[in-house]
């Protein structure tokens, strides 16, 4: 296998590398220590940090690609197929699938098909499954916890190992009995559950399909963690053409004004005027025109899903910076009258140095506040867009395209409901940790709610 780098995967860990970079730079900063240090004082900053902390985790696994040199009969891998770390991980729901739908830690098909048996009679009977080896269920259940504890304990005793001052027994008592500056025990006991919940599916993943299957016998509990990349990078990936374009355009009306102002006022006021699906539905069309006329710009469908991610992340972010805009120009505004800026002004200083120096680092908290409030509804954007068949590709996975698959599934009888189950828990789980977690950003920074 070669190393194979998509689009979609340079501008993420890019973009991981920024995020590395500034918190490297906010911990040279008292105020900024003091600042964060008092978000994550809160239970459920830090449980939410948790959980995004671990989608993000399976995003970035997700998001380093290899190519197939030679193909593999065992793992049924053709030579020029890409996959990821957790395809690799995962490859035991990825190259074997079933014949159609079977629910949760079934061992057979969940409609009956006719059967022909031996002594003639037809006979409508469920088929057993293909590949699912139910052997000792409750030995491998125990067995996953136990790993998943394990591999927790080990976690857990490495961080307070790392961050004991005084003595390690004593940093452990004073964790567990919540006297530590930080809620590191409520950290700890979500870190613990979702380790262990998902030790458990991942090891009983190899005899059971734990979510079922959908229609043409593709593993639930697969698409659902496939699709974690999908909604995340959509969510942190727009911030890269929202943030330029709003910064540049918001601090510019707001500082220069005149014939500037009623410009880019003008400018936003047109767009937001405008239906933002209707732009979005337009764009992705366009798109989709162009990349029909050209089908030897890619050599794989992973590739031609990739391209079509990455033009909606770009629509999308074109699409969403108005509103960001509009609250730095009122900002801007404001502080381009302070004292400091007018000495400034006073003793020479070029006008764009002033913006980079005076005006844009007292911003930061709106343009943070922005970042984590946008970041649910852009996954819940992505969800829509391709539950009305304008978002990602269909062969891409994503809970949106899992939502769409399934609304079909939910009139059948017997009902289907896994599929729609699986993707709406998965979301909920993010956007729930998103929204927990932007109120307390919210809070802190917001300097009416200066403490």
């Amino acid at each position: 296998m070669s190393l194979m780098l998509l689009w979609t995967d340079i501008m993420v860990w890019i973009l991981t590398g920024m995020i590395l970079l500034w918190g490297w730079r906010l911990s040279k900063s008292p105020e900024a220590r003091r600042k964060w240090h008092y978000i994550f004082r809160s239970p459920l900053a830090m449980a939410s940090a948790v959980v995004l902390g671990f989608y993000m985790l399976f995003a970035l696994a997700d998001s380093v690609h290899f190519k197939v040199t030679e193909p593999s009969k065992t793992e049924r891998l053709y030579a020029g197929e890409i996959v990821s770390l957790l395809d690799m991980a995962m490859m035991h729901q990825k190259a074997y699938s079933e014949r159609t739908y079977s629910a949760p830690f079934a061992t057979t098909e969940y409609a009956k098909s006719i059967v022909v048996g031996e002594d003639g009679i037809t006979r409508q009977q469920n088929l057993p499954l293909k590949h699912v080896a139910a052997e000792y269920p409750v030995k491998k259940s125990l067995l996953a916890l136990f790993l998943g504890i394990f591999v927790s304990l080990l976690l857990i005793g490495a961080h307070l190992w790392l961050t004991a001052q005084e003595g390690f027994m004593q940093r452990i008592f004073a964790v567990f009995k919540g006297k530590s500056e930080l809620p590191w025990r409520t950290g700890y006991a979500v870190l613990t559950l979702f380790i262990v919940l998902f030790t458990w599916l991942y090891v009983m993943s190899f005899s059971y399909h734990v979510l079922g299957t959908d229609k043409v016998g593709g593993d639930v509990f697969y698409a659902s963690l496939k699709s974690i990349r999908t909604g995340v990078l959509i969510g942190i990936l727009t911030t890269l053409v929202t943030l330029p374009l709003a910064i540049f355009l918001g601090v510019s009306a707001g500082y220069f004004r005149g014939w500037v102002d009623d410009l880019i006022q003008y400018l936003y006021t047109t767009l937001s005027s405008i239906p933002g699906v209707l732009l979005i539905a337009a764009g992705v069309l366009m798109m989709q025109v162009m990349m029909d006329n050209h089908p030897d710009w890619f050599a794989s469908t992973i590739e031609r899903s990739d391209l079509r991610l990455l033009f909606l992340i770009f629509i999308l972010g074109v699409t969403s910076w108005t509103g960001l805009c509009r609250l730095l120009r009122a900002e801007t505004l404001r502080i381009s009258q302070m004292d400091y800026v007018t000495a400034a002004k006073a003793f020479g200083v070029s006008k764009w140095r002033i913006m980079a120096r005076h005006i844009v680092p007292n911003l930061t908290h709106i343009i943070l506040i922005s970042v984590v409030l946008d970041f649910s509804g852009l996954v819940l954007a992505e969800a829509v867009l391709s539950y009305v068949g304008v978002g990602v590709d269909p062969t891409m996975y994503s809970w949106g395209n899992m939502i769409n698959q399934a609304r079909l599934e939910m009139a059948r009888e017997p009902m289907v409901w896994w599929s729609l189950f699986s993707s709406f828990a998965f979301m909920f789980v993010l956007v729930l940790a998103a929204n927990l977690f932007s109120d307390r950003v919210q809070h802190v920074l917001d300097p009416r709610n200066a403490q």
